[in-house]
C-alpha cells in the first residue's frame, strides 16, 4: 500500500485551536487540521510553514511535535505530523478550504472530523 506523508498544523491562540472544512475530493465537508504533503527536500516544518502559506495566506512559527499519525485509508497509507502552530503574520484567509471555525476543548467534538484527524483530538483535549 501506498504511503503518502503529511504535516498537520494545530493552530493554536490560548485555548482556541484552528480547524478548516475540506473544499474537495471525497471527503469534501470533512473538519481538519490544515497542511499537506511533505515534498522532497523539505523538512516536515518547512512543508508546514510553506502549506499553511499556500492554504491560508499566514505565516505560522511550526512549534513541537504533538504526535506522528498512521491511519490507513482504502486506498493509501496517511503518517502525518501534527505539530503546534501560532500565526505570526496573516489572517487565516481560506484558499482552499471551505469554512474554517475556532474551537475550545469543549467544542472539539461538535464537527465531522476525517477519520485520521479524530485519532489526535484526545491528545490535543489533555494539552488545551
Amino acid at each position: 500500500m501506498k504511503t503518502v506523508r503529511v504535516v498537520a498544523a494545530v493552530i493554536r491562540d490560548g485555548d482556541s485551536i484552528f480547524a478548516t472544512a475540506r473544499g474537495y475530493d471525497d471527503f469534501k465537508g470533512k473538519w481538519e487540521f490544515p497542511g499537506g504533503k511533505i515534498e522532497a527536500g523539505e523538512t516536515p516544518q518547512q512543508a508546514l510553514m510553506r502549506e499553511i502559506k499556500e492554504e491560508l495566506d499566514t505565516d505560522i512559527e511550526a512549534g513541537e511535535l504533538i504526535d506522528t499519525i498512521e491511519y490507513d485509508y482504502p486506498a493509501f497509507h496517511l503518517s502525518m505530523d501534527c505539530f503546534w502552530a501560532k500565526v505570526i503574520d496573516g489572517q487565516l484567509e481560506l484558499k482552499e478550504a471551505e469554512e474554517a471555525c475556532w474551537l475550545i476543548k469543549e467544542t472539539l467534538d461538535t464537527v465531522q472530523w476525517l477519520p485520521a484527524d479524530v485519532t489526535i483530538i484526545e491528545r490535543i483535549k489533555e494539552s488545551i
